[in-house]
């Protein structure tokens, strides 16, 4: 213990390889979190707005939603900063409250798209019953425990993570994440596949295995029936398998891109991995909503342009 150094900084090292291409970069970016942000808040609008748009499903998406505002509005300001300044040092408190944030936002995520794959399920497998079972009160207790488990969850994991002793301060990374802290603390190899063990375990596995068994239960249910059936079960639930998946990828590249030795990727390649995870679901999620189903396109148009697409 007596060689751990308590760092009062973190140094980002990714971005020393970005060199004259951090301007581009820069406007893209700036770009992406504009879009970002203009298109979650248009898909809350819209659902919230729209009377006919309250039900379960519709107002999950405006969780997903919010939830992209969330995690992008603490992730990008930062990230657009560190892209023109020539030092990228970031302070204990700012990179331990990014994580928390950054982590929230990634289980928030799941716990959303698990909720969904619920309504889903009710909806195929119980349609008779499934204005009973997913009533208001099931909604919103269903929300209140996919945002405050969480949200308690990882206030643990951010505690034990602050309380580790130290033993260097490189981050090579463009954004501050848990497994890198862990990496550089004092704590001997097999402690920290433990910690992470756990970590993975509260709050990935048991939420995608609850995804993946609901799903199962529809495809069994949709086995025996109709095309006609299938198919508008299929167009109900694309887009949520199209989250699901996306969610799904990105999340495996950013927890196999931190076991990685990135020194030996090549630095361009190792920071559009590792930005995946925080930008193509926010991205993604509102152009799958808003396009796909056409309910919320039309009320879109109808706000936007002022009429009803045909």
């Amino acid at each position: 213990m007596e060689n751990s150094t308590l760092s009062f900084y973190f140094n980002l090292t990714m971005f020393m390889n970005i060199g004259h291409h951090r301007y581009p970069a820069f406007v893209f970016c700036l770009l992406l979190y504009v879009f970002i942000v203009s298109a979650n808040l248009v898909i809350i609008l819209v659902i919230s707005r729209e009377r006919t748009l309250h039900e379960p499903m519709y107002m999950f998406i405006a969780f997903l939603s919010f939830n992209s505002l969330y995690g992008s509005t603490v992730f990008f300001p930062r990230f657009l900063m560190d892209l023109l300044s020539d030092t990228h040092l970031i302070s204990r408190s700012a990179c331990f409250t990014q994580i928390y944030v950054i982590y929230t936002y990634a289980s928030y995520e799941v716990t959303i798209l698990g909720i969904m794959a619920y309504d889903r399920y009710v909806a195929v497998c119980h349609p008779l019953h499934y204005h009973r079972k997913m009533s208001r009160k099931t909604v919103y207790t269903l929300a209140f425990f996919a945002w405050v488990f969480p949200a308690c969850n990882l206030t643990v994991s951010t505690i034990v993570i602050v309380r580790l002793p130290l033993c260097g301060n490189n981050i090579h990374k463009v954004y501050c994440a848990s497994w890198n802290i862990v990496k550089i603390s004092c704590f001997t190899t097999s402690v920290n596949n433990v910690i992470a063990m756990l970590g993975a375990i509260s709050m990935a596995f048991l939420p995608f295995s609850f995804i993946l068994y609901t799903y199962l239960r529809i495809v069994i249910a949709c086995w025996m029936n109709s095309s006609e059936i299938k198919g508008k079960v299929l167009h109900s639930c694309f887009p949520h398998i199209i989250s699901f998946v996306t969610y799904s990828i990105t999340s495996f590249i950013d927890t196999a891109l931190g076991r990685q030795n990135l020194k030996e990727i090549n630095p361009f390649v190792a920071v559009i991995l590792s930005l995946e995870f925080v930008v193509i679901p926010p991205v993604l999620n509102p152009l799958v909503y808003g396009l796909k189903l056409p309910e919320i396109r039309r009320h879109i148009f109808r706000m936007l342009c002022g009429k009803t697409p045909n």
